[in-house]
């Protein structure tokens, strides 16, 4: 008698032990679960889960996956699917969109589990948007290395030859009659005319001096030219943060950087609109496959038609322009400047807003070691 009421009481020890674990475990998981019943209702989300869809477990109960989450791949009928087969799947790239317009990429494992004698679905997200992210910006930063390459070995074997023309022609221009040296002088101005764009195609070919300085400077400097030249219709914002500390880098190239953009936003705007530079510390940014626990961020947002979709991902290759009478240089040489300060050049653009943002990294000991 005294066995039995030991082994039930054991039992109940036992049941609740295991629930109380289970509970913990799910509370500890990274990956967010999300667990649903018949009806495709939102019956449960871990910590992880509501950290994901920023919205908590008391929001969310009871409502309905497909109300709440746009998604092709997790639709009522797919959902239903495997209600009925039990055959659990797994999609690596899954777009949730949000009711309220948001979106993330996500990893998801569906499987189907029984929770008090009722069929439930488990869904498991493991966001990939950051490795997404990464991975493309190293696939772009290696296809813009190698159409710089290929730019400038394209450059060299035309500079050689523009040379000796160029020489050809001033000894020719000796030889010949006034009238006839008018047509020497047409070869020889094309060639220099060349010569430049060659030399544009280039870049900058000599090394970065650091020194340690307040990047507000420069940027005061590029408002400064430009309110000089800008259209009285173009508004010039600037938004800086004044506690960020001096950081080393080549004043006269960060300078070209930032004005070749602005020129850029300039041009686009038409003689209408407003830029804003803009500057702030950012954390846990990835420059070029490296981490960097430290940025500063200097963006130029100006409020134009955007850019067009189709030059977006190559935005920065040599001879890409969106402008009909554009060299496709301005961009090209900002990134390679950049590239120089171990830094990072992006855009976001769409209609009514564009942003370019150059990450510069804030080293703990700032010293020109970290630009060897």
């Amino acid at each position: 008698m005294v066995q039995e009421g030991f082994s039930l009481h054991n039992r109940h020890m036992i049941q609740e032990l295991k629930l109380t674990y289970q509970h913990q475990l799910a509370n500890q998981m990274v990956i967010a679960a999300v667990v649903l019943d018949e009806k495709l209702s939102i019956q449960y989300l871990n910590p992880a889960a509501e950290a994901l869809l920023v919205k908590s477990l008391n929001k969310l109960y009871g409502s309905v996956f497909t109300d709440v989450f746009i998604s092709a791949a997790l639709n009522e009928n797919c959902l239903q699917e495997l209600f009925a087969s039990g055959k659990e799947f797994t999609n690596s790239d899954v777009i949730l969109e949000f009711v309220d317009g948001g979106r993330i990429t996500v990893e998801v494992t569906a499987s189907s589990v029984e929770f008090n004698s009722h069929n439930h679905i488990l869904l498991e997200f493991k966001q990939i948007d950051q490795q997404k992210q990464i991975s493309l910006e190293v696939f772009h930063q290696q296809q813009w290395e190698s159409a710089r390459d290929l730019i400038k070995g394209l450059a060299h074997e035309i500079k050689n030859p523009l040379g000796g023309l160029r020489g050809a022609a001033q000894l020719l221009t000796k030889e010949l009659t006034l009238d006839q040296q008018e047509y020497t002088a047409m070869i020889i101005e094309q060639a220099d005319r060349l010569t430049n764009l060659v030399d544009r195609l280039l870049g900058p070919n000599q090394l970065p001096k650091m020194n340690e300085q307040n990047i507000h400077m420069v940027l005061e400097k590029v408002h400064q030219l430009i309110s000089y030249d800008a259209n009285k219709g173009i508004k010039l914002k600037r938004d800086y943060d004044p506690s960020i500390p001096e950081i080393i880098f080549d004043e006269d190239k960060l300078q070209q950087a930032i004005l070749n953009i602005v020129n850029n936003a300039c041009q686009v705007l038409d003689h209408q609109g407003n830029i804003t530079l803009k500057t702030r510390i950012a954390s846990n940014k990835t420059i070029n496959g490296k981490r960097r626990k430290l940025c500063v961020q200097i963006s130029i947002i100006d409020d134009g038609p955007g850019i067009p979709l189709n030059i977006q991902d190559t935005l920065f290759y040599p001879m890409v322009s969106g402008r009909q009478n554009g060299t496709g240089l301005g961009l090209s040489i900002s990134q390679t400047l950049i590239h120089q300060h171990q830094g990072k050049l992006s855009c976001n653009s769409r209609t009514g807003y564009t942003e370019f943002i150059i990450l510069l990294p804030l080293f703990e000991q700032n010293n020109t070691e970290n630009f060897s």
